[in-house]
């Protein structure tokens, strides 16, 4: 169990967040996939003097961070990725913001991911002045080929968002320019190892609305009242979108890895793969953003590496959290929970999970009228019935 670590950034209006010790749960339900990524925790001024491809050290198994603030927002309709729906002024809506995350390394010799968790924005930045309220942020970084660039991205992004010309009137500019602007910097820092990478999977949240950014392979996915709504996708290079654009940018796809290296279409850093800064490759590092308008119904974020989503469906997740929230409404746990279900199920990755729930109080019970109840029959009780017709 690690003990406490401090997210801060060395960049101007950054402080840090705390990040406590918990213990760990689990659960059921099911999904496969194969991916293998690297992951970790550290400052950076400790980089310089480490092996940035390896780094050199055991690491702790696991961390975690709890922290909660208010939101007032009103209630509007929501639906699935891509729809958005109009908001309804008349709500009273006022959800609260409670977060709880666990990472852990999982079966790889070394820990690679990186995760934020900040719930009230104006607090942590200590900037009232052209700043929304209320606003939060949090992220997950999967790092590969090193430590470098996950950590580099996790101690940067938020800034490079809030200082963005664009912020915070246009945040979906504001962020998909912080993403490439990290990515530069990134390549800038002598005294790192340019040629690591990492996916990068952000929510930022500003009054009502919630922007998900994503470059990679890690997920967010929403618990709306017991269904899960996935907010992002998967970019593997094998996905038709992804294996378009790469091969009009004269990439090419070997056993499922760009390049026959990387087994993400989008990520930051990798520059070994992108070659010089402003060349066009087939390695984006261009967000994929999705926005949508926060409602009643909407009970809970689920963010988490792919070392999560190999093994376990969106909306397996979904159902343990909200089961685990109904019996002790503890995100911290909820996290730990789906990390421990991972593992149990054999995942060969790190782990990192993010879980923020917008309401003080758990899920409440889903009631199905009577009218609407619907009685079906299991596959294996079927093939049973079938075998005792055939049998008269």
């Amino acid at each position: 169990m690690a003990p406490g670590t401090e997210y801060s950034p060395q960049t101007n209006g950054i402080d840090g967040g705390s990040m406590k010790e918990t213990s760990v749960l689990a659960m059921e339900d099911q999904n496969n996939n194969n991916n293998n990524n690297n992951n970790d925790d550290e400052s950076l001024g400790g980089l310089a003097s480490t092996n940035m491809r390896k780094p050199p050290r055991n690491l702790f198994v696991m961390r975690h961070c709890t922290s909660s603030t208010f939101l007032a927002e009103s209630e509007s309709e929501i639906g699935f990725l891509g729809l958005k729906s109009p908001s309804n002024e008349k709500s009273g809506f006022l959800p609260i913001f409670r977060s709880g995350s666990c990472s852990e390394k999982g079966p790889k010799q070394y820990m690679e991911d990186e995760y934020i968790s900040v719930d009230n924005l104006r607090e942590h930045l200590r900037i009232t002045a052209k700043f929304p309220s209320p606003c939060a942020f949090y992220g997950v970084f999967d790092g590969h080929g090193g430590i470098d660039a996950a950590l580099f991205i996790k101690k940067n992004i938020l800034n490079y968002i809030v200082e963005d010309s664009n912020f915070p009137t246009g945040t979906k500019k504001a962020v998909k320019n912080a993403f490439m602007k990290a990515d530069h910097a990134f390549l800038n820092a002598s005294f790192l190892d340019s040629s690591s990478g990492t996916t990068a999977l952000t929510a930022l949240i500003t009054g009502r609305t919630m922007l998900i950014a994503n470059a990679g392979d890690s997920r967010a996915v929403l618990g709306k009242r017991g269904r899960a709504i996935e907010l992002s996708k998967d970019h593997k290079p094998n996905c038709t979108a992804e294996r378009l654009r790469i091969e009009k940018l004269g990439g090419v796809i070997y056993d499922g890895y760009l390049n026959g290296q990387l087994s993400v279409a989008r990520a930051l850093g990798d520059w070994h793969i992108k070659g010089s800064k402003g060349s066009k490759s087939p390695l984006s590092s261009e967000p994929e953003l999705e926005e949508i308008i926060l409602s009643e119904e909407d009970e809970f974020l689920i963010i988490g590496c792919d070392g999560l989503w190999d093994v376990m469906s969106s909306q397996c997740a979904v159902t343990m959290v909200r089961k685990e929230l109904m019996m002790h409404n503890d995100p911290n746990r909820c996290s730990s929970a789906l990390v421990k279900e991972a593992l149990q199920r054999n995942t060969c990755d790190n782990l990192t999970v993010v879980v923020v729930c917008f309401s003080p109080d758990p899920p409440p019970k889903i009631e199905i009228p009577r009218s609407q109840k619907r009685r079906s029959i299991s596959a294996e009780g079927l093939d049973l019935l079938k075998g005792v017709l055939n049998d008269i």
